[in-house]
């Protein structure tokens, strides 16, 4: 099962309109995305490329993103010395907010088959 990442904003160059440092958002279990505030698609972006392997096991050194704690740093992508908006650093760190076999089994089920034009094609 794939561990649960707690993301962090730990430090912010420039102004953004969406962060303030100590901001916090979860992806559990691998792939859901907790957060109880809006998500800036700029930060998804940063961290799309190393979440999966983060949540697997993969170390931050071995990703070439550790940092003198041997946690995961990436930066969102807007330019702020351009931009004039905030280039924010988040911290990644495993945490134990996971979710079991069991939460998994109290989700609703869902209809994976297609649906709408597909279904009258097929």
């Amino acid at each position: 099962m794939s561990e649960s990442l707690t993301v962090e904003v730990v430090n912010i160059e420039g102004r953004c309109p969406v962060y303030q440092v100590g901001d916090r958002f979860e992806i559990v279990a691998g792939y859901r995305l907790r957060c109880e505030r809006e998500v800036c698609l700029h930060a998804l972006m940063a961290l799309a490329p190393y979440y999966v392997a983060l949540s697997r096991g993969v170390e931050p050194a071995d990703l070439g993103l550790a940092g003198p704690d041997g946690a995961a740093y990436v930066q969102c992508l807007d330019p702020q010395a351009i931009t004039g908006g905030g280039t924010v650093t988040f911290r990644i760190r495993v945490s134990s907010g996971g979710l079991s076999a069991a939460d998994d089994a109290d989700l609703p089920q869902r209809d994976h088959r297609p649906q709408g034009l597909m279904t009258t094609l097929l």
